[in-house]
């Protein structure tokens, strides 16, 4: 997927409405995770990614700063993020206690 042409999310859309159950997409442009909730709104958010797992057995939450996603836009309109954290990267990160 070419993600060069989507439009990029505006920090005033870092909502949960808007972010949660979005597909986090990793270097490789494998998905490594999907939003599964959010902590404030904004340029501040906190963004709780789930990552691995099984329909949601197994996964680790870890929580990152919206900022640090490039969160935007499909053609169809569906939100999505791309990082340059791999899945294995994000699964050593600390785990975020819901």
């Amino acid at each position: 997927m070419d993600h060069a042409n989507h439009p990029r999310l505006d920090a005033s859309e870092y909502t949960e409405a808007v972010l949660s159950g979005a597909a986090v997409y990793g270097p490789g442009d494998e998905k490594v995770g999907t939003i599964s909730h959010i902590h404030g709104t904004g340029a501040g958010a906190q963004v709780v990614i789930e990552v691995g797992g099984f329909l949601g057995i197994g996964a680790k939450s870890v929580s990152v700063a919206a900022q640090q996603l490039d969160l935007m836009r499909n053609e169809a309109g569906e939100v999505h993020a791309v990082t340059t954290w791999t899945k294995d990267s994000l699964k050593e990160m600390p785990e975020h206690h819901h």
